[in-house]
């Protein structure tokens, strides 16, 4: 008699079990579910086509969605970004760090909010140099870069500087924004050049985004724009969850301004209680081992805030 409880626990939790593994791995007739348990008992996850926004719009523009075309290129870029899915997380824990720096740049210009997202495509939040030559978060070539305002020598690329290349990209889209009236044309131009949109346009006697043949790398450029922004808009619900403890923060730091040369980076970082290390990783556009200030130029260079 008194084994008859613990038998009925034991047959309760079997029973208990086998109903769960019923539930979660039963393939139903509509065979919608996530993962179905082959018969060598292996799992054989499925992937499933995304959902696109019914409307969304870039920079306050509409996106003509009721258009196949505009519809299709859209849903192939978010197929292609929902399922690059390590690439994706890692993005979503930059963010935190970073995009507060850069929307409080974008607003500062008067540039729209949604140009964070051409970062994000141009450079997945990372200071990247591309196989071309562009580099930094808003991947800038060399030649171009002193046109808006950065410096590029050989111990100063401001390029690799978060705020100055992005105020130099807000130049960049507000320029290209007088010239072409759109900031959906800006955007794309970002990819082919000014020049470059302006020859297309010009030939086909057309100027709006969606109208037009472009080069294959920008006709899908705005759109990989567009599938980044309604991701990491509805991150969670798509499945892609950072928790707060997951998301990198920004940084403790102090400043030091410099108005006189440094003739030894590694001297330098040691004085002021820090480390060659953190000196270049807080301070990627110090490319060189000394920096060079000329009369009248000051430098801000970033440490660990002080314990």
């Amino acid at each position: 008699m008194k084994r008859k409880p613990v038998i009925y626990f034991l047959l309760g939790a079997v029973i208990a079990a086998s109903v769960f593994s019923v539930v979660a791995f039963k393939v139903n007739d509509n065979d919608e579910n996530v993962v179905e348990v082959k018969k060598n008992k292996k799992l054989q996850y499925k992937w499933y086509i995304p959902d696109i926004p019914e409307q969304i719009e870039f920079a306050g523009e509409p996106v003509p969605l009721h258009r196949w075309d505009v519809r299709e290129q859209l849903e192939r870029e978010v197929l292609t970004n929902s399922y690059y899915h390590t690439s994706t997380l890692y993005i979503l824990r930059l963010q935190s760090r970073y995009f507060p720096t850069i929307e409080r740049r974008l607003k500062a210009n008067g540039v729209p909010d949604d140009f964070k997202y051409l970062c994000v495509a141009e450079s997945a939040l990372r200071n990247q140099i591309s196989g071309a030559g562009a580099v930094g978060f808003w991947q800038f070539m060399k030649g171009t870069a002193p046109r808006y305002g950065l410096e590029v020598t050989s111990e100063v690329d401001e390029r690799y500087d978060v705020e100055k290349s992005t105020d130099a990209a807000c130049k960049y889209l507000k320029e290209a924004y007088e010239k072409f009236g759109s900031w959906t044309a800006a955007a794309a131009s970002y990819n082919c050049g000014q020049a470059g949109f302006n020859k297309f346009s010009s030939y086909q006697q057309k100027d709006n985004y969606y109208d037009l043949l472009l080069p294959e790398e920008t006709m899908r450029y705005v759109f990989r724009i567009l599938a980044l922004k309604h991701i990491m808009s509805n991150a969670k619900e798509l499945g892609f969850v950072v928790y707060d403890d997951d998301a990198y923060q920004p940084l403790a730091i102090r400043e030091i301004e410099v108005k006189e040369t440094i003739t030894n980076l590694a001297d330098f970082a040691l004085y002021n209680n820090s480390n060659y290390r953190m000196l270049k990783l807080l301070n990627p556009w110090l490319r060189g081992h000394a920096l060079t200030v000329k009369n009248g130029k000051t430098y801000t260079v970033k440490l660990p805030a002080k314990k």
